[in-house]
């Protein structure tokens, strides 16, 4: 993904350089403690990792961390970023991330693909959600266009859109008072959704719908713009959302993602409650 808030960093030729700029938010972020390199009691300059330290934890040499870093050295091996993201303590979700911006992860199919092998048919993955009334459901798009929803997802998070789509649900929560105000918890559920944006951006780095979502939201909200800076990555699957609806009161409403099998990042979202439960109860679900 080259699409940048802030300035981005060039290699050679001005070519904008994501490795470099994740490379170096991450190694900001490591301690030498937590890399277990002894500190011996001295004052350093920077609270992260030095170049050479990380590239001495990951077994490559210092010159050719330098150049990646740098933007110079193009097509690393899948062997030595695996290293790097081992020596910075890289997640699932962030290794893989990594290696979707170096080139060496196989990216997902095109959306494209997908379009055609539902062409024609009635019953496709965006319509699951209206097989679903005992959850509030919602079809996504990779960059979170909504695609279809049902009608208990319409009262949860739409109502006071009055049905005005199409809607995006990373704009509404960015740029909307009234999507901000739904949520407890907005800065836990704003830096997972910008975490999740990267992750598949990083998997669709030419998908101009991400790069205009991205470029667009660096614009109309400097907190999204603090928070893609920070390259968080996290690929987004099941959690709780923690709710304060104006009409329903305070929910807790569990998620889940199914994602389609095309995968060209359509994901279906789905929210629900245990039975006997309080919000299970002000959503009306079958106990």
């Amino acid at each position: 993904m080259t699409v940048q808030c802030t300035r981005q960093t060039t290699g050679e030729q001005g070519r904008t350089n994501p490795i470099g700029d994740f490379l170096r938010a991450h190694r900001a972020r490591i301690t030498p403690g937590q890399a277990g390199i002894p500190s011996y009691g001295t004052i350093r300059r920077v609270p992260g990792l030095r170049r050479e330290e990380l590239a001495q934890l990951a077994g490559v040499s210092v010159n050719y961390y330098i150049r990646l870093e740098q933007g110079e050295a193009v097509n690393p091996s899948s062997g030595i970023i695996t290293a790097l993201a081992r020596a910075l303590n890289l997640d699932d979700d962030a290794t893989s991330y990594l290696h979707n911006i170096a080139g060496t992860a196989q990216l997902i199919h095109s959306s494209t693909a997908a379009a055609e092998s539902e062409a024609g048919m009635t019953f496709t993955f965006d319509r699951l959600v209206e097989y679903m009334p005992g959850a509030a459901a919602i079809a996504l798009s990779a960059t979170n266009d909504v695609l279809s929803y049902n009608r208990l997802a319409f009262e949860l998070f739409f109502s006071h859109l009055n049905d005005s789509g199409p809607w995006n649900t990373h704009r509404l929560l960015f740029t909307d008072p009234a999507t901000r105000e739904l949520y407890r918890h907005w800065q836990e559920e704003a830096s997972l959704a910008v975490a999740s944006l990267r992750f598949h951006a990083a998997a669709a780095p030419h998908d101009a719908a991400v790069q205009a979502l991205v470029g667009e939201l660096c614009v109309t909200s400097s907190e999204f713009a603090r928070l893609w800076a920070e390259h968080p990555v996290r690929r987004c699957t099941r959690g709780t959302k923690h709710l304060k609806h104006p009409d329903l009161g305070d929910l807790d409403v569990e998620y889940q993602v199914l994602h389609a099998p095309d995968g060209d990042g359509r994901r279906i979202l789905i929210h629900t409650a245990p039975p006997g439960t309080a919000t299970a109860e002000a959503l009306g679900l079958p106990a």
